[in-house]
């Protein structure tokens, strides 16, 4: 007989020893996505996300993986893209909703909340499956800057630097060894590359990357092919001359 005795067949069933398998699985299904990374600097976020392209037939921009959610804030995701799209989608909402209320753009850690207690809700009752993916939220508020990490089961911790995916581990020791506080916004992108190259063994193809940044006293906006085509393209010449 398994293991888990069954307990995996039901999100809202606690297993014996107080797990529930159905979040574990989605939390696997992060780990599986392609990475995705945010990085923090002195005025703002950066987001960087590497997109799956299974095919040369495939229009590269119809792929996201990074999305703008308002002026002020961004996110990147790893695990199934179709679930990270409705959740973005709600947290436009959610961002709309406080402007036309409150007439001012939402806390970046407000909204974070918001959206961790629609995912959270998705663990608790029957008839609905968890959210098979993990963000990387970020922007910049009244309060300062800010980048939060959530996950499958509703929960988010603040973060200054972090991945998800499949390179998360090898992302993560290059953001750990290398981050600064106080970093700039040109060194966070060539941190933040150089944690995909390594997480990657190497293979990074400009075209396939998705940034975005969030920055002070500007509207948050997504770098351009051509724009990711010379930045990025620079930044990977430098770290293979190293």
């Amino acid at each position: 007989m398994k293991p888990n005795m069954g307990y995996d067949r039901a999100i809202t069933i606690f297993s014996p020893d107080g797990r529930l398998f159905q979040v574990e699985y989605a939390m696997k299904a992060v780990d599986r996505g392609s990475t995705s990374i945010a990085i923090k600097f002195n005025d703002g976020v950066i987001f960087i996300g590497d997109r799956v392209i299974p095919s040369v037939l495939v229009e590269r921009d119809t792929v996201e993986k990074v999305f703008i959610i308002d002026d002020h804030v961004a996110a990147v995701v790893s695990g199934w893209i179709a679930d990270g799209r409705a959740l973005v989608e709600r947290a436009r909402l959610l961002a709309q909703q406080n402007r036309l209320r409150y007439g001012e753009p939402i806390d970046v850690d407000v909204l974070v909340r918001e959206v961790c207690d629609y995912i959270q809700a998705f663990t608790q009752y029957g008839g609905a499956r968890p959210f098979g993916v993990a963000l990387l939220i970020g922007g910049v508020d009244k309060n300062g800057v800010h980048l939060y990490e959530t996950d499958p089961s509703g929960n988010y911790i603040g973060f200054k630097a972090s991945a998800l995916g499949i390179g998360r581990s090898s992302a993560l020791s290059v953001l750990e060894n290398e981050y600064a506080d106080g970093i700039s916004e040109d060194d966070a992108l060539r941190l933040g590359i150089k944690a995909l190259y390594v997480a990657n063994d190497g293979k990074v193809n400009p075209r396939d990357i998705e940034v975005a940044i969030v920055k002070r006293g500007e509207k948050a906006r997504k770098l351009s092919e051509e724009e990711r085509a010379q930045i990025i393209g620079g930044i990977l010449e430098s770290i293979t001359g190293e």
